[in-house]
């Protein structure tokens, strides 16, 4: 009876991370960082949905599902993390190696730094900030194969199409960020994605030859807050429950003096 109980414990545990990740080639995962928590997905009308609370840092992780190294062009509100031009799938990206993870957590400044990704309202986001408003809202990662090349197989050469950082190799030093709103505000204002924090995260460049021009598959998480997420019809409220008079109350109590 105990080895049931734990192997009905693993597939409940395997239903939460299922319900938390999006796509096929790759899970991807919206992470809150300041609650240390995977957000939970909510689907309507074929869109993902995550609850992001405003102040909070997040970071999206992608985890291979395949047994070779895949490559994904992250953006964040139409914004490309590692360049900060208007995303394309044919930018730079991250290199996913076999069965391994990443977790991109802010926008790429260099090698050894990012600026963290925070929830913000929309004037404050950084796409706002730099003149891009439309796709504010929307987390998205194109996925890419890698080209197969028979023996012996020829190095890719040296561009910029070719090249991308490759999984960050760990959090260092943090450093004090400008000070940012911390608190939702009490109207309902459209979420986006702030220019936080800077923090350390290295990474380095790698070859990479993409298998096809056009990715495999394009995974899209679209965000904002629980307010507005109800307001939408994606969260639908639980019902309330009123107290319900009871005809047998107890014993007759005296009226006030």
């Amino acid at each position: 009876m105990k080895q049931i109980r734990n192997l009905a414990a693993l597939g409940l545990l395997a239903l939460s991370i299922e319900a938390c990740a999006v796509g096929g080639i790759a899970d991807v995962t919206v992470v809150d960082r300041t609650d240390g928590r995977p957000l939970h997905l909510n689907y309507h009308q074929g869109k993902a949905w995550v609850v992001g609370k405003p102040g909070n840092e997040y970071s999206v992780r992608i985890r291979n599902r395949l047994g070779e190294d895949v490559l994904g062009v992250v953006s964040v509100d139409g914004v490309n993390v590692v360049t900060g031009e208007t995303a394309t799938a044919q930018q730079s990206g991250y290199v996913v190696f076999s069965r391994g993870e990443v977790d991109v957590s802010g926008w790429r400044k260099n090698l050894g730094a990012t600026a963290a990704f925070y929830f913000t309202a929309l004037p404050d986001s950084y796409a706002s900030r730099t003149g891009r408003p439309d796709n504010v809202g929307v987390i998205g990662v194109a996925l890419f194969k890698r080209k197969r090349h028979e023996p012996p197989a020829d190095i890719a050469p040296f561009s910029p199409q070719s090249q991308a950082p490759a999984a960050a190799e760990g959090a260092g030093s943090r450093s004090a960020d400008d000070s940012r709103p911390r608190s939702e505000s009490p109207r309902a204002e459209k979420l986006g994605t702030g220019h936080g924090r800077i923090e350390s995260s290295h990474g380095r460049y790698v070859g990479f030859e993409r298998d096809t021009q056009y990715p495999q598959e394009t995974v899209a998480i679209h965000y904002d807050s629980y307010r507005n997420l109800v307001a939408r019809g994606v969260i639908r409220e639980p019902a309330r429950r009123y107290p319900q008079p009871n005809p047998f109350p107890g014993f007759v109590a005296d009226p006030p003096a």
